[in-house]
This record gives C-alpha cells, structure tokens and sequence, in this order.
C-alpha cells in the first residue's frame, strides 16, 4: 500500500507538466514550424540526440516539423582535410568552385544524413532534400557590400524564390523534411550555398508556418550585452529592426531572419538556446518558455507566448 502511494506522489509532478502543455498542444495542433538547426546542437551527441527527440514529439504531438540545417563546423573541418583555405568577407564564406562541391558534400552527404538517421531513430519519418530538388530553393548570385563596394565571394547565394511543393507533399505524409541549405541559380546553372537561417526564414515565410525557431549557442537576445546577460523575452519587429545595427555579425542573419518571417505572415519567431537539452519541447509546450520571441508588430500583446486559446 505503502509503495502505491509513493509511485502516486512521484508521477504527480508528471502528470501536472502534462497538463501545462495542453493549451499549447491545443493551440499549435496541425501547425507547421520550421527549426534551424545549428550551433552546438550539431556538433555535441547528446544535444544532437535530444534534438531529434524534441523534432519527433512534435510530429507525434500533431505538429509539422520541418528542419532546415547548416552546417558550418563541419563544412571548416572539411575544408582544412582538402587543403582549401576557409575566408570569410561580410560574415559570409567565401565559396570557390572547389570548395562548393566540399560544402555540397558535408551539407547533403554528411550534416543531413546523420540527421535523418537519428531521426528515423524513432520510425519512418525524415526525408532529406536539398534546395535544388523539386526547385525548392532558386537562388541568385550574391554580392554583399563592403564599404560600399560590392565584392564577389563566389558561390554564394541569395535566395530569389521558395518552392513548397515537395515539402508540402512530405508534410501531407506524415513525414519530416530535412532541408539542407544549397540552391540552383535561376541564372547560370550553378549551384549555390545558402546561409541556412535566411534559407529557414524564407521557407517558414512560404510555408505560411505558425513559429520559426533559430538554435543557437546563446541564451536569446540580450538586452545590453556585453554590460548584461539580460534576455529580452520578446519584442516586436519595429523594435528589433532599430537593434540590427548593435548586434554582433553572428546573430545577425538570424535576427534578420526572424524579421523577415514576422512581416511575412510568420506567427511568432523565436531565437533559442541550442545548449540546453529539449530547448524547443520548453519554448513551445511551456508557460514561461524561454530564448527571445520576436512578434509581428501589431501582435504586442497578451502573455509571453501570446494567448493559449
């Protein structure tokens, strides 16, 4: 008797994390979210496991995940074993002929396997694609400027149009896309390499999904770094677009790319803390959530993660 009561107050506390998940399972039932993949989540095994953990219990909670990866460390790592130089102008790699086939190789045959694989872990569901198949991602040749001048860092691209239809007909069954970020051109034939976070911003934008979530390996958006480690919970785009200027080139396209997807039809975008195992299952199955939300402008209200109903 004496052991029933405790196995009763044991689960207690389970059963009360269930129930604080409702209203978010109720509210993002049948929604599509999109997820970069990056930072240390990549690179460390249990992070990488967790995560693929957090992807297949959304998918089983109703949701539709979709990943969008890069791939940066291992792209460097891989690079260094074929003797190709990494350089980087503009926070961008610059991308010769040789090394596009090395990032098109860790991307597609390497970073995007292992994840299908851990993925798949769990049952049938991860499909790997690139941006070339089914034209899902068409991009231009991208020349950033720099001090006012316009350079060429080679096959670097900047997306020009989002084809859905594979990932559509994936979502449709059941599966979870797992997208790597390489591009056709629309111009020239070649392929291009795409930073991953404006990739996931496009194609949440495109998907019409409810939430883009960025990994990454800080704690959110800080309020006054490096004088505080205050994260800022959420902001809206207007606020965030006069913060650009101040970020640090990393977080850059990531916040950039959290603007984009509000102000097209994105619900919420969220920057999230990659290192902390099940980051995403806490953002969006908890009240208090966690990392920074970014919120379309005329969304500014109601609790941290918008009302539940």
């Amino acid at each position: 008797m004496n052991n029933g009561t405790t196995r009763k107050h044991t689960a207690l506390p389970k059963a009360q994390i269930l129930i604080e998940a409702l209203p978010w399972l109720t509210r993002h039932h049948g929604k599509t979210v999109v997820i970069k993949f990056g930072g240390n989540a990549m690179v460390n095994e249990e992070l990488k496991a967790a995560f693929a953990q957090d992807v297949v219990f959304l998918r089983h909670a109703g949701l539709k995940p979709v990943v969008v990866h890069g791939g940066g460390p291992q792209i460097s790592a891989a690079l260094d074993r074929h003797g190709i130089v990494s350089e980087f102008k503009a926070g961008l790699r610059v991308t010769t002929e040789d090394a596009m086939d090395v990032v098109r190789m860790v991307l597609a045959g390497q970073v995007q396997r292992e994840l299908v694989g851990l993925l798949n872990q769990h049952g049938p569901l991860a499909v790997g694609l690139t941006g070339e198949d089914a034209h899902t991602i068409t991009a231009t040749k991208h020349r950033p400027e720099i001090d006012g001048v316009h350079v060429d860092i080679g096959r670097v691209g900047e997306i020009t149009e989002i084809d859905t239809g594979a990932i559509e007909a994936l979502l449709a069954d059941g599966r979870i896309p797992v997208v790597s970020s390489i591009a056709r051109s629309q111009d020239d034939g070649h392929v291009y390499n795409v930073n991953a976070d404006t990739a996931a911003a496009a194609l949440a934008a495109a998907l019409g999904a409810e939430t883009l979530m960025v990994l990454t390996d800080v704690e959110g958006l800080y309020e006054d770094w490096p004088h505080s480690d205050e994260v800022i919970s959420r902001l809206t785009a207007t606020q965030l677009e006069k913060l650009l200027p101040e970020l640090s080139s990393g977080m850059v396209p990531k916040m950039e790319g959290c603007l984009y997807a509000v102000r097209n039809g994105v619900n919420t975008a969220r920057v999230i803390d990659g290192r902390v195992q099940h980051s995403i299952l806490l953002e969006i199955f908890t009240d208090e959530g966690i990392g920074t939300m970014v919120l379309p402008d005329a969304s500014d209200q109601g609790n941290k993660k918008g009302d539940a109903v």
